[in-house]
């Protein structure tokens, strides 16, 4: 969390702004934030100065409405003074709908140095999904790491950046015109591949 910090302050440092998605890894943060936006949530927001928005797209055989909630009002907020410039907090829900009835809902948290603008809260959340699913969907199937059970001490996270540190490289190296996982395994079966893909750091 302190890493985070620090970047945030390099962020504002360089006139820009953030949209930090809060997880369980940042102490009580991301709890706070959950319960107050839950509650606001349910009682309407009454009393509370927010922005929202709503987006509905029909598309590739599913249906999705996104709402996104944001407010400046972060007086309550315990730890507002350790993050620069932190301006609001944001709730997004995304319901999903395939075709055939499935259906999911999943709402994610953030913290942002934005004023409370739901359009443009929700537009870079939204880049910030598209970001985050595609390195998701590349970590998994190139390296199956869904899979990995390593919660021991720090092993989790060192896996991770040694995964983070395998795919850049092999997306680097272009000779070989296959996906991911196979230039993995390519890898690790022809060493003067591995080499090649190795001479891209």
């Amino acid at each position: 969390m302190g890493c985070q910090k620090e970047i945030v302050k390099e962020i504002i440092e360089k006139e820009a702004d953030y949209v930090i998605s809060l997880k369980g890894n940042q102490g009580s943060l991301h709890q706070e934030v959950k319960d107050y936006l839950d509650w606001a949530e349910r009682i309407k927001f009454k009393d509370i100065k927010f922005d929202y928005p709503q987006t509905l797209e029909k598309g590739h055989g599913r249906i999705e409405e996104r709402r996104c909630w944001v407010t400046e009002e972060i007086d309550w907020l315990e730890q507002k003074q350790e993050w620069k410039n932190l301006k609001s907090v944001i709730m997004v829900e995304a319901k999903r709908e395939v075709m055939g009835g499935e259906k999911t809902v999943e709402r994610r948290y953030f913290i942002s140095s934005l004023e409370a603008n739901a359009t443009e809260a929700l537009r870079a959340v939204r880049g910030h999904w598209a970001i985050e699913n595609e390195l998701h969907w590349c970590l998994d199937i190139g390296f199956r790491e869904d899979d990995c059970r390593t919660r021991t001490g720090n092993a989790a996270e060192n896996l991770a950046t040694i995964r983070h540190i395998g795919i850049n490289l092999l997306k680097q190296e272009r000779s070989c015109k296959q996906g991911i996982k196979s230039k993995r395994l390519k890898a690790g079966w022809d060493e003067s591949y591995l080499l090649k893909v190795l001479r891209e750091i």
